[in-house]
């Protein structure tokens, strides 16, 4: 890619625009979409405005939205052009951009639209923000129950090409409720003069438009479907929904979860464009709360500084035990999160999953003491059990938190990533001391 780039940028500083144009148009949409990320703003919209009508609508959809938006302006004076990219866009990718402007402008860009493709575009834009409604496509085939085979072929031959996917044909009834989907391979196995109504086995899944997008990414992971048709409550064939669109709201909700499991209130889109003051208040409040939660771990030690003096070989453990607890559940929070997040376990499984925790970290925290004896053995002999016991106390603690602090967030309706590492680390980190130095002062009587 680095070579491509290099040439590309060569035809760009001599003006080899044919040239130019001949080598874009044999690279795959994605390439391309990487050459202009590459580019400066300025060349990178050169190259968007050689591209030939069709690979600059297949391209459109691989860059972000900063350079959407560059490319767009780009064809401001030219009419023609611009509407030709937004009337050519997938209607989904376009309410994806559509829905990152502001609303001035994209009422603005919707009356470059044709009235056909103005229609579906307020229509998609007038459901709830997430939706699923949003991410759908109205671009599918459908066929009637009494249509052959053959007819069928007919059908999909000569409105295939807009469709978005021809793995599945719907079958609709005369006011378009949805009735069955059948596979691609369905078809060309039956005979030519055989029905789709006698194919069909009236087995079907779909999804409400008004349902959240995360109910799509978790339906299609269920159901193995490469799509799946989209409803209004009353069974209509509104649209549907495809892998590759379910694909980047998982990434989307992914990255999220990631910036938050980081202690972040919110992901920063793009750390090089955000002020600093925006940054500092988006860390500030968790780090604040951090600080004050580590006041109650110094406390604590302060509590047994009587027991810390008459055994001093106490405190070379402790980083070693409070480090294994945090650990723990660190470990124990993120499988949680996960779980939930992508709908393998549901609130009310919470005592299931705390009972088989604790015998999985009962097990670590043996396996664990056992390490951690054999160095007390040369370090503090005197200590061993304290160290031993104190350690898979500390583990069970830390595990027993990691998982159930999601569950409460669940529960109080917050976003369980929230219970980020770093709090569930300080938590037991508090647990930890405690644990450990009362161990220590009713076992070696101090």
């Amino acid at each position: 890619m680095i070579d491509k780039i290099a040439r590309i940028r060569e035809l760009i500083d001599k003006k080899l625009w044919l040239v130019l144009r001949e080598e874009l148009a044999v690279l795959e949409p994605f390439e391309v979409g990487e050459i202009i990320e590459e580019l400066d703003d300025e060349n990178g919209v050169i190259v968007f405005r050689l591209l030939s009508r069709e690979l600059a609508k297949e391209t459109f959809q691989h860059l972000p939205i900063e350079r959407q938006e560059a490319a767009v302006e780009a064809f401001a004076k030219n009419v023609s052009r611009l509407s030709n990219l937004l009337n050519d866009l997938d209607p989904d990718d376009r309410t994806a951009f559509f829905e990152e402007l502001p609303g001035q402008l994209s009422q603005k860009l919707i009356q470059y639209l044709s009235p056909e493709e103005r229609s579906v575009a307020k229509q998609l834009l007038g459901y709830p923000e997430d939706s699923i409604g949003r991410m759908m496509t109205p671009e599918f085939i459908a066929v009637r129950p009494e249509f052959t085979i053959t007819q069928t072929l007919e059908h999909i031959r000569k409105h295939g090409t807009d469709s978005e996917t021809l793995n599945v044909i719907y079958v609709v009834d005369s006011g378009w409720k949805l009735l069955d989907d059948l596979t691609i391979r369905e078809i060309l196995l039956a005979g030519p003069d055989d029905t789709i109504a006698g194919i069909m086995d009236d087995k079907f899944i779909s999804l409400s438009a008004f349902d959240d997008q995360e109910t799509a990414v978790s339906v299609i992971k269920d159901s193995d479907y490469s799509a799946l048709p989209v409803t209004d409550t009353e069974g209509t064939l509104l649209g549907i929904v495809t892998f590759d669109d379910v694909m980047d709201v998982a990434e989307e909700e992914t990255t999220e979860d990631f910036h938050k499991f980081g202690a972040f209130q919110d992901a920063v889109v793009n750390p090089l464009k955000a002020g600093i003051t925006y940054m500092y208040s988006k860390r500030i409040l968790w780090l604040s709360t951090l600080v004050f939660m580590n006041v109650f771990s110094g406390a604590a030690i302060a509590n047994f500084e009587d027991v810390i003096q008459k055994m001093i070989s106490l405190t070379f453990f402790l980083p070693l035990l409070i480090g294994s607890g945090g650990n723990a559940g660190s470990q124990s929070a993120t499988l949680m999160i996960r779980s939930l997040a992508v709908g393998d376990v549901e609130s009310k499984d919470w005592l299931g999953l705390a009972a088989k925790e604790l015998m999985v970290s009962l097990m670590l925290g043996i396996t664990m003491a056992l390490a951690v004896s054999l160095i007390a053995a040369f370090r503090a002999p005197g200590i061993i059990a304290v160290v031993a016991s104190a350690m898979v106390l500390t583990v069970i603690a830390g595990s027993l938190i990691g998982l159930m602090l999601p569950f409460i967030f669940t529960k109080l309706k917050l976003d369980p990533a929230t219970a980020s590492a770093p709090l569930v680390a300080s938590m037991a980190d508090i647990l930890g001391v405690v644990i450990y130095f009362s161990i220590a002062s009713w076992y070696l009587g101090l």
